[in-house]
């Protein structure tokens, strides 16, 4: 039952272990809650998402700043669930071959399609290299299910971390995690806005959707202003008619991002806009989750509504660390055989991808308290 103690673990020791104990349901959640509060804590130690560090929700630091990304870990064998071996000369079946009876096709960020198994990756970094921590780990299992258990992973990471000032993500996440993400968690979602049509997915020009808001009363310094707001690439701006008829976009500068703790718990967020000084100069201030009053008017704030809009200089800023998370997707790459899983079922390879995080982890504290060290010498 117990290993030797003057002889080395050996690798059919560590198979052993992982299918038959490690891999079992309540295990391997035990297991990730652990890891969770060990990641989480060593994101703190090494400075991210402090509470009293720099940034705010209208200009957040990257250092304050969740990201996540999912990745399909390439199956150890290739062939399909149910794909016999058939002898070529007599046409005999000589039985299934194997395969991963896990792996599903995916739909990539790029819009191409990936058989695997895939998984959820959600990290926070520091400028400096190899800074970076993967605070959890989750499988997807279930097709299309990837915002889903992204929004698990951050509901579970999120309250270790309450220095987090947003989440960053790509257009995975629609309406109903935006609003999951405002409201419930307290967090700005730095995600981009569906185009009308078009886009890199498409490889066409983009064309982007201009919605209607609807009126504002604004106070002025001449008494009150009623403007008609409308949002574009989720930003404010007024919706003016030219000479044809047709409603032009006049963006108004964002001042500033507030959020609010309800009583009943919950959060709210709004957006203050400043009106050009032909219409006073007011400040306009549009809410970023959704309300009770959005049935009647039809209106998806959380779809069309950013508290960083994408033509914004703090987005230029925020969103290029996404290209951190296809990073980490290179490097687990690297760790792999050939570039395909180490073993078969996502359990296992849930298993083996919280040792990836584990290790990475080690290295950004490794490399934090010997730059730390250094300085000090």
């Amino acid at each position: 039952m117990w290993l030797n103690p003057n002889r080395p673990m050996k690798r059919y020791h560590y198979s052993y272990l992982r299918n038959v104990y490690l891999v079992e349901e309540s295990v391997l959640g035990d297991l990730l809650e652990g890891f969770r509060a060990g990641a989480t804590e060593q994101a703190r130690d090494l400075g991210m998402c402090d509470p009293n560090g720099a940034g705010s929700l209208t200009h957040p630091s990257l250092d304050r700043v969740l990201y996540a990304d999912g990745k399909v870990v390439t199956p150890l064998y290739k062939a399909k669930p149910g794909t016999n071996r058939v002898d070529h000369v007599t046409g005999e079946i000589l039985g299934e071959k194997r395969s991963d009876p896990d792996a599903q096709l995916h739909i990539t960020g790029s819009g191409e399609m990936a058989w695997g198994n895939k998984f959820v990756l959600v990290n926070a970094r520091l400028p400096e290299p190899h800074a970076r921590v993967i605070l959890d780990v989750s499988s997807v299992p279930d097709k299309g299910g990837e915002a889903a258990v992204a929004l698990d992973a951050l509901r579970c990471v999120s309250p270790l971390l309450p220095g987090a000032q947003g989440v960053l993500y790509d257009g995975a996440f629609r309406w109903v995690h935006n609003q999951v993400v405002l409201a419930e968690l307290g967090l700005l979602p730095i995600v981009p806005v569906t185009a009308k049509s078009g886009g890199k997915r498409l490889r066409q020009p983009r064309e982007e959707r201009v919605v209607r808001i609807g009126p504002c009363v604004v106070k002025t310094p001449d008494g009150t202003e009623t403007v008609q707001l409308y949002s574009r690439m989720g930003a404010v701006g007024l919706g003016e008619l030219d000479e044809a008829g047709e409603v032009v976009f006049r963006r108004l500068e964002r001042v500033a991002v507030k959020r609010h703790l309800n009583r009943t718990g919950g959060h709210r967020f709004y957006v203050e806009y400043r009106l050009p000084a032909d219409k006073g100069s007011g400040i306009v201030r549009v809410r970023l989750d959704k309300t009770t009053q959005d049935a009647a008017t039809k209106f998806n704030r959380p779809e069309h509504l950013r508290g960083i809009p994408t033509d914004d200089p703090d987005w230029d800023r925020l969103y290029p660390r996404r290209s951190d998370a296809e990073s980490i997707n290179r490097a687990l790459d690297d760790t792999l055989w050939l570039r395909r899983a180490h073993s078969k079922g996502r359990h296992r390879q849930l298993f083996e991808l919280m040792g990836f995080a584990l290790m990475t982890n080690a290295l950004a504290v490794y490399r934090h308290s010997n730059s730390a060290l250094s300085r000090a010498g």
